[in-house]
């Protein structure tokens, strides 16, 4: 398969997949309603958390300009909220495709990136780490690919060195190794423009800074009570089988790679990814097939994501290796350098991105339906409608249900006024919400849902 077909046929994917997920307001998903709700109600930002600012920026603006002109129809402010949190970080993976389409090593990986680190954890679109781990692929395929070090690739830089500023705390991590890159790529194009050197020096300054900012919110609130459980789930990440399955998969392959390299130029690899996506394409049904625990679950995206953070920078160092290496190159890079085994491996990984979208899109089907009952109770009750009284931990609502934002999602859904908002018999005293607001019924005057 042609590079440049496989990058038109992904990026024409996942854009389809971007319209879907905003049309059905995806976005919705756990504290994105929440979100909405705080903004809808102080027609401002909702920067709670500073060292994640820059991404609610610009993940808010577009529903605050239609505030602003007097947009009051709740569906379409969560559409076009939805297609924001979407839009933003697949429009900079389809920058990282493109600029590397003429590579196939780093054009498979940054596919790997899409079906591993991307598509098994954007059900939480809502988190900033999704905008934050495409910026920093994006960054490296710029500093791996612009060997004369522009003034346009370096302008990009700073860009994203400013949105990374206020991101997430992967930049704990993700930022020094920007960082260091980036001053890499400037001293090995002996460029001599100075103003594209003078920005990369303020695009390394700026990813540094981002680690900064991580660090410092990382240890305010380290002995926070949410904060404490989130650390003790960082590798449960298996529960995802989204994210466990293509991971378990690459990296076995990997592995067999490594230390045969020359397996590489047969035909057993790409049938062996072929596996890989059987499996993956059957994920909805291992709850039929072997548990009814053995479930796809959203939910699992959002603990996946710190393990996905872990894998992002293991195949960035592995794009970097590659573009990098000099003089004499061992077995296992001179193989992937072939075209026939770089053509090979940019199929492998084309059809490991088709097949993530069947778990996601069952996922999605089964969120238009929790949608709709959600909805269904709300505009058949009036006052608060405890949620012990449905069936929320039951299938398929269990999927979706978070206690913390059944009051926003109420408000949001409400067709009028007088109609039911649902809340959990909870104080929140003893597991008290990482955002104070959680959990309260918004005002949300004059919005409807129509």
């Amino acid at each position: 398969m042609s590079p440049e077909l496989a990058y038109r046929a992904v990026v024409l994917l996942l854009w389809a997949l971007v319209a879907v997920h905003s049309w059905v307001c995806r976005g919705l998903f756990w504290d994105g309603a929440s979100f909405l709700a705080i903004v809808l109600d102080t027609r401002t930002f909702h920067d709670f958390y500073p060292a994640r600012a820059h991404i609610a920026w610009v993940t808010q603006a577009p529903v605050l300009l239609l505030i602003k002109a007097g947009v009051s129809d709740t569906r379409l402010l969560s559409i076009v909220y939805s297609a924001t949190l979407f839009a933003v970080p697949t429009a900079i993976y389809q920058m990282a495709l493109r600029r590397v389409r003429g590579d196939a090593v780093l054009l498979g990986v940054v596919l790997a990136i899409i079906a591993v680190v991307y598509l098994p954890t954007w059900f939480f679109i809502i988190g900033e780490f999704n905008t934050t781990y495409a910026a920093a692929t994006l960054a490296m395929a710029i500093l791996l690919t612009d060997r004369d070090f522009s003034r346009r690739g370096a302008a990009i830089l700073l860009g994203l060195g400013a949105l990374c500023l206020a991101s997430y705390e992967a930049m704990v991590y993700l930022g020094p190794f920007l960082a260091i890159a980036t001053l890499w790529s400037a001293s090995r194009s002996r460029t001599t423009d100075g103003i594209a050197r003078l920005l990369g020096w303020a695009a390394a300054l700026a990813f540094l800074g981002g680690a900064v900012v991580a660090a410092g919110a990382v240890n305010e609130y380290w002995n926070h009570a949410y904060f404490t459980r989130v650390r003790l789930a960082t590798f449960d990440f298996w529960q995802n089988l989204q994210f466990i399955v293509p991971l378990v998969g690459l990296g076995g392959l990997a592995i067999i790679s490594i230390l045969w390299p020359s397996w590489l130029k047969g035909r057993a690899p790409p049938i062996a990814i072929g596996v890989v996506a059987v499996v993956l394409a059957s994920t909805p049904w291992f709850r039929q097939i072997f548990n009814p625990e053995a479930m796809l679950f959203p939910p699992a995206h959002y603990v996946a994501r710190t393990g996905a953070g872990g894998v992002l920078l293991v195949l960035l160092t592995a794009m970097w290796v590659h573009s990098a290496w000099r003089g004499r190159l061992p077995r296992l890079l001179e193989i992937l350098r072939q075209p026939v085994v770089g053509r090979r491996l940019v199929l492998a990984m084309s059809l490991l991105v088709l097949t993530a979208t069947v778990p996601d899109l069952a996922l999605t089907r089964l969120w238009v339906g929790y949608l709709d009952y959600f909805r269904g109770v709300v505009s058949s009750r009036t006052g608060l409608v405890s949620s012990s009284e449905l069936p929320m931990g039951q299938w398929p609502q269990r999927l979706f249900a978070q206690d913390w934002t059944y009051p926003a999602l109420s408000a949001i859904v409400r067709s009028a006024p007088d109609q039911g908002i649902i809340v959990a018999p909870k104080d929140y005293r003893s597991f008290p919400p990482f955002e104070p607001s959680c959990g309260t019924v918004p005002r949300l005057e004059g919005y409807r849902w129509r």
